[in-house]
């Protein structure tokens, strides 16, 4: 399979299973929306959560 084809099935896969968790789970997509509503008073919390991402899978990574 064409690697381009890959990726698009990937990415249609994620955007019907976001829309099923919508339609199944309102409050979770209630949930979501006051999450996104809050994220420009909580941008720093989100800093936090990248540099530790970055610091557990990329900072230990061997230099190739």
């Amino acid at each position: 399979m064409n690697p381009r084809y890959a990726f698009a099935l990937k990415l249609l896969g994620a955007l019907f299973l976001i829309v099923l968790l919508a339609v199944l789970f309102p409050p979770v997509m209630e949930f979501v929306e006051t999450a996104a509503r809050e994220l420009r008073y909580l941008w720093w919390l989100v800093l936090l959560v990248l540099i530790a991402v970055w610091l557990i899978w990329g900072l230990g990574r061997k230099k190739k």
